[in-house]
């Protein structure tokens, strides 16, 4: 099929160069220039496991890049939107959405025969039978069931593993307002397995399912984060111990074989620093925010961002046991991205982090293996270091925020250097018996 996908972000360029990879003809549509060169150079303008791979095989023969999105939509059977949806005043904003259906609809105004526009981008539920499709009908005096067709295709990527998530999916959801629609969804995924889920439904619902789906992993993190304060108040029980015993419970199991092998949602159920990044934290958001729109108030999703947004606070408390006073402390922060394997900083919980400390005047040095943001605001005065021996050198203190594999050799760095900085686990993945100063979330 010929396919074109508005937004090449995270989301958009994945899904683009995942269809041209099983055979779909691609065309990415961005605003940006810069990126739209990149992708037609092969370059990969995010840091994502196998995506360059991916365009270095497709780039300038199934998928290409432009900044026209009216000639796109016009030489392609089937659009997508995929334009982030960011949250503002405690609810999703859709004006990036809106535009993009409003421009799809003057492009197919005067285009012959019949096209279907898919969105991509996690939408509140009722948005693309409701914005999308009153802005694309309005831009071009077309009806939607009768001139066009029009659907919902929620993602479920995982940033790090966004490539095998969508070339090997989970489930399919495939919202559309009729049948046609879906039978051009179908169509699209002929090629993947027959053995994965497809489930059929209305727009509506797939964006529902969408939210349900990042709500849930969101409430499993702030659930886990809970016991652990609870752990860490008790005494004499560790909140990591307590997460395996669960996780060894039959509904967190999976048998293969005489094999015993724990679901990959318990990963969910761990005691850390935060969740962040561009999905859980807009999302539950976003569900808050409608909620509170139709008259409903939504107390555990409440409780779930409160909990999180309190994690940082757990942070400084671990180093408060040590320090009365963190002015002039030299403090290492280890992880800016919001989890490994990826660039994303949007939401990472280093942010609050350093700005609580910036205002207890700590000297802030920050590493991250990829993530290098040295423009963002809350970075001003924090020194970027090159290397992790570099960031750890001299420190009093050393956070680790995100889960980067790097970061294991720690211990030995430490040794190497001859330094005993107090080390502040904020995603339990360091063995506190090789420190000789140890904190971590969920220990008492």
């Amino acid at each position: 099929m010929k396919v074109s996908i508005i937004g090449t972000g995270y989301v958009g360029l994945v899904t683009g160069a995942c269809l041209a990879e099983v055979g779909h003809e691609v065309i990415c549509v961005d605003v940006d220039p810069r990126k739209v060169d990149m992708i037609n150079s092969a370059e990969a303008p995010i840091h994502e496991r196998g995506l360059p791979e991916l365009l270095k095989r497709n780039s300038g023969r199934r998928l290409s890049a432009t900044t026209n999105l009216a000639a796109a939509v016009a030489d392609t059977e089937i659009t997508f939107i995929a334009v982030g949806t960011p949250a503002a005043n405690g609810k999703i904003d859709l004006k990036y959405v809106e535009a993009a259906a409003a421009e799809i609809g003057r492009a197919i105004r005067d285009k012959a025969g019949y096209t279907t526009i898919v969105v991509k981008s996690t939408v509140v539920p009722g948005t693309t039978i409701g914005v999308v499709q009153s802005a694309i009908e309005r831009a071009s005096g077309k009806t939607a069931g009768v001139d066009f067709g029009l659907g919902m295709n929620p993602e479920f990527l995982t940033e790090g593993t966004a490539v095998a998530d969508f070339t090997f999916p989970d489930r399919l959801v495939l919202g559309g307002i009729d049948a046609r629609t879906h039978d051009v969804l179908r169509d699209l995924y002929q090629s993947f397995d027959d053995s994965v889920p497809r489930i059929e439904t209305n727009p509506t619902t797939a964006e529902m399912i969408k939210y349900a789906s990042n709500a849930v992993l969101a409430t499993m993190i702030s659930f886990s984060n809970e016991i652990a304060r609870l752990c860490s108040a008790v005494g004499g029980v560790d909140a990591i111990d307590v997460m395996r015993g669960v996780h060894q419970a039959g509904y967190f199991t999976i048998r293969h074989g005489g094999e015993r092998l724990t679901a990959p949602i318990c990963s969910f159920l761990e005691p850390g620093c935060g969740f962040g990044g561009s999905c859980l934290p807009k999302d539950v958001t976003a569900l808050v925010g409608q909620g509170r729109e139709n008259g409903l108030s939504l107390d555990l999703l409440q409780s779930v961002l409160r909990i999180n947004g309190a994690q940082p606070d757990e942070m400084m408390r671990l180093m408060g046991l040590h320090y009365q006073s963190l002015r002039d402390v030299p403090v290492a922060v280890l992880g800016i991205a919001f989890k490994p394997d990826t660039d994303d900083i949007r939401e990472s919980p280093a942010f609050p982090l350093i700005r609580r400390l910036k205002e207890q005047g700590a000297t802030l040095t920050a590493y991250d293996p990829i993530a290098r943001p040295s423009e963002h605001p809350d970075l001003a005065g924090v020194r970027l270091a090159d290397t992790l021996r570099e960031a750890v050198a001299g420190a009093k203190i050393v956070l680790l925020v995100t889960r980067w594999s790097e970061f294991s050799a720690l211990d030995g760095l430490l040794g190497e250097l001859g330094t005993q900085p107090l080390v502040v686990d904020g995603r339990r993945v360091l063995d506190p018996s090789s420190f000789a100063q140890y904190e971590g979330i969920g220990r008492a």
